[in-house]
């Protein structure tokens, strides 16, 4: 009986014999390139307060996953005194950009090197660049809205009630400005705000429109197309929130959007489907201005669906 089978029968292996390396001694082999091993990876973030209820980390990775980088998304609160030096550190650091959200979406423009268009007409920004040695702000809110309104209903020749003046209202109240929308009622409980934004809309986007004081509960006009919270009214944690509207002034032709994406089943959103209307969720939003986002700081087109799916995940159907 030979080694081997008295190996293989008795269980002891024999080993297989060394064969030579490849550049190794006795080897006509040429040694195989390697290439160097990174360990660093590109960095982006959201910077905002409160911000742990943001859902745009897992979207966003999701989708640099299918892209087949590796970058990381940061979730990063930053106190309104500490914004400077929060973008300070993001340029020290050479982040390839990062989100802005509440409350920083005005308040970051004096700590930039410049604004991109869609910026500068909305004077806010929700999204920073890195373009070589500097910092612009670009605004994808308003784009990332009028898309998804635009799969329901063209907002050309539409009367449309808006709640909020903050940075989200104002980049979507530019883009149905520009869009065409017919009027816009501006309704926000700071007077001071709510007439700045009314101004701003009128003179950049010539958009005919009104600014109403909300000191009682609203009331939508008769005739109205389009009905938008653009305020933080229904964010996580307080999901129970409501606006102060009388639910009863929404009609079934009405088209009801909520920019709030963490629920995106928000009390109004529920609440005008009761009514029989047309809803758009603050998911929606968030995954097209993300896609538009990863184009800006990686020049590759994300996947919306891989990125709505991620959301899913968390939220459920």
């Amino acid at each position: 009986m030979t080694a081997s089978v008295a190996g293989a029968r008795g269980g002891r292996r024999e080993r297989a014999p060394l064969r030579p390396q490849a550049g190794g001694k006795g080897s006509d082999m040429q040694p195989t390139e390697k290439k160097s091993p990174t360990f660093k990876q590109e960095l982006v973030a959201v910077f905002g307060k409160p911000v742990a209820e943001n859902p745009t980390q897992p979207m966003v990775e999701a989708a640099f996953r299918r892209l087949g980088l590796d970058w990381r998304y940061l979730t990063v609160e930053v106190d309104p005194a500490d914004l400077g030096e929060a973008v300070r550190g993001a340029r020290a650091m050479g982040f390839a950009g990062f989100n802005c959200t509440i409350p920083h979406k005005v308040a970051v423009i004096p700590h930039l090197d410049g604004l991109g268009k869609s910026a500068e007409l909305m004077g806010a920004v929700n999204c920073v660049v890195r373009r070589g040695d500097q910092l612009i702000g670009e605004n994808t809110d308003g784009k990332g809205f009028l898309k998804a309104l635009e799969s329901r209903l063209a907002p050309a020749r539409k009367r449309i009630v808006m709640f909020g003046a903050g940075g989200a209202a104002r980049a979507v109240g530019v883009e149905l400005g520009l869009a065409g929308a017919a009027h816009l009622t501006v309704v926000n409980r700071d007077e001071r705000r709510g007439k700045e934004l009314a101004e701003l809309l009128a003179a950049r986007a010539g958009l005919s429109v009104d600014f109403v004081p909300w000191n009682r509960s609203f009331r939508v006009p008769e005739g109205s197309d389009i009905v938008i919270n653009a305020t933080s009214i229904g964010l996580f944690p307080d999901t129970e929130a409501r606006l102060d509207l009388e639910i009863g002034s929404l009609g079934s032709g009405m088209v009801v959007a909520d920019v709030i994406p963490n629920p995106p089943k928000t009390r109004l959103v529920r609440d005008a489907e009761s009514r029989g209307c047309t809803v758009i969720d603050g998911l929606e939003m968030l995954v097209n201005q993300g896609v538009i986002g990863i184009k800006y700081w990686t020049g590759l087109d994300a996947d919306p669906k891989v990125m709505r799916d991620a959301l899913l995940d968390i939220f459920g159907d």
